[in-house]
């Protein structure tokens, strides 16, 4: 499932806007811990409403795949946001997060910069996961472009 450009995203998603008139709040169906500050938990996201029932589809497969206790084990929960108004790092052009159709996991072991061979999105354990994104809709961009494993966008 490839990318989105951003003249797709637009025409399909809007022009994005530090307001965000087309996010909707979803249920998450765990506790996620805020990546920065793991002593804090959150049960609810902001995202665009057109890719809110495919996020929390994803969610709650990945909770009946791992189950909680294996889902903190690796990481999973470790939340890293989804709605940010702002360009890409090191570009010009809008992050897919301007719009909430991106959300990043565990973005301490998972960098930007990071490929194969040290992103723990990598590890053969991750896979499922990532697997479930693509099943609704989703493209990692470490499985696409080997960088930014944490990073996981609606698609095509």
């Amino acid at each position: 499932m490839p990318q989105l450009s951003t003249t797709q995203i637009k025409q399909r998603y809007g022009q994005p806007d530090a307001a965000g008139v087309y996010l909707v709040t979803i249920d998450l169906p765990y506790p996620m811990r805020i990546a920065w500050d793991p002593k804090t938990t959150v049960r609810k996201l902001r995202c665009h409403r057109l890719v809110a029932q495919q996020l929390q589809a994803i969610f709650a497969e990945i909770l009946q795949v791992y189950g909680l206790p294996k889902i903190q084990q690796l990481g999973i929960d470790l939340y890293g946001g989804c709605f940010a108004f702002r360009a890409m790092r090191g570009g010009s052009d809008w992050s897919r997060h301007s719009w909430g159709i991106a959300i990043d996991l565990d973005p301490a072991r998972n960098q930007l910069r990071e490929t194969h061979k040290t992103a723990r999105f990598a590890r053969p354990e991750y896979k499922a996961m990532i697997d479930i994104f693509y099943r609704h809709g989703f493209v990692s961009l470490g499985r696409e472009r080997d960088y930014d494993w944490m990073h996981f966008e609606a698609g095509a």
